[in-house]
């Protein structure tokens, strides 16, 4: 048995949900494709699929199978590339994790320019804040906000991110101006952010003249995503610190004001974190290069230049 190919069968036919589209899309007959995968199942003694006649179906044994299998083909895949012309045109699948605030205002608006550049990539975007289990879930890199928690992942810190107080010209009209960041713990309401992983609330910074305050504020709602952060504080929740690259248009145009223009919120690191014990493949290097570039020009800082 050929038990590459019937690996690769097997991945088509869970990633299509068909035999026929798997058929198709590896060019062989799909009877072929039925008897690599029967012959699989004989070799691992288990059922990987239940096949009915309307669709297919994976077997609990068949998801963790699948989970290994593509793992091992992409590692075959890239190490083949890296013999051959693939060095200069990287190709294959690229597990990327970002949170949405990321993903949409800044990377997916210019991923155009990267397909040109490198036409053979084709890029797994996962979204949101939560936490990643990088090599279980087979994540090649991720853009963070952030130093990671966990000391094992491998983080190149790639840029900074200025961050502004704001509020609602609703809430600012409810509940008055601040005049200090002491008054967010006794008379006025945050948008707080807590990390789903450990249901802590990341507490405030603020900073005047070498003087640095951390605040606690009270809040009325607590989020994990950086997207909700933001609608809350449209919607009048309280005051939050965002992201300039966030908030600017908003400001420009009369949805958030800004609060305490005397007081710094510190900036946030970013990071570009790699799964600890993977190699760096050609194409995750040309995705990060290519990232870092991006970033250099984006809007994160207060002035609107990286």
């Amino acid at each position: 048995m050929d038990q590459l190919s019937a690996m690769r069968a097997f991945l088509r036919v869970v990633e299509t949900g068909s035999f026929t589209r798997a058929s198709m899309a590896l060019g062989m007959p799909k009877a072929t494709v039925s008897n690599l995968i029967q012959n699989l199942e004989t070799h691992l003694q288990t059922k990987l699929l239940n096949r009915t006649t309307r669709r297919v179906m994976v077997t609990t044994d068949g998801a963790l199978y699948y989970e290994r299998a593509n793992q091992i083909v992409a590692e075959i895949d890239e190490l083949d590339g890296s013999l051959s012309h693939s060095r200069m045109n990287p190709s294959g699948r690229l597990r990327v994790e970002m949170s949405g605030a990321f993903a949409d205002l800044l990377i997916i608006p210019e991923l155009g320019d990267f397909h040109e550049k490198y036409p053979d990539i084709h890029i797994d975007l996962g979204v949101g804040d939560r936490t990643v289990d990088y090599l279980a879930e087979n994540v090649d890199c991720a853009l963070r906000a952030g130093a990671p928690g966990n000391p094992s992942l491998i983080a190149r810190r790639v840029g900074e991110i200025d961050v502004v107080a704001c509020a609602s010209p609703g809430y600012i009209a409810a509940f008055g101006m601040p005049g200090h960041p002491s008054e967010l713990e006794t008379s006025h309401h945050c948008v707080n952010y807590f990390l789903a992983q450990t249901n802590r609330i990341v507490p405030f910074e603020f900073g005047r003249d070498g003087r640095k305050l951390e605040i606690n504020g009270r809040y009325i709602v607590s989020v994990n995503d950086a997207r909700s952060f933001f609608a809350a504080a449209l919607s009048g929740l309280g005051i939050a610190p965002l992201p300039c690259f966030m908030a600017r248009d908003a400001i420009a145009a009369g949805q958030l004001v800004p609060v305490l223009p005397g007081w710094a919120v510190e900036p946030i690191p970013l990071f570009v974190i790699y799964p600890p014990n993977r190699h760096l493949s050609n194409k995750v290097r040309v995705f990060v290069d290519w990232l870092v570039r991006l970033l250099a020009r984006a809007p994160l800082t207060a002035s609107g230049n990286a």
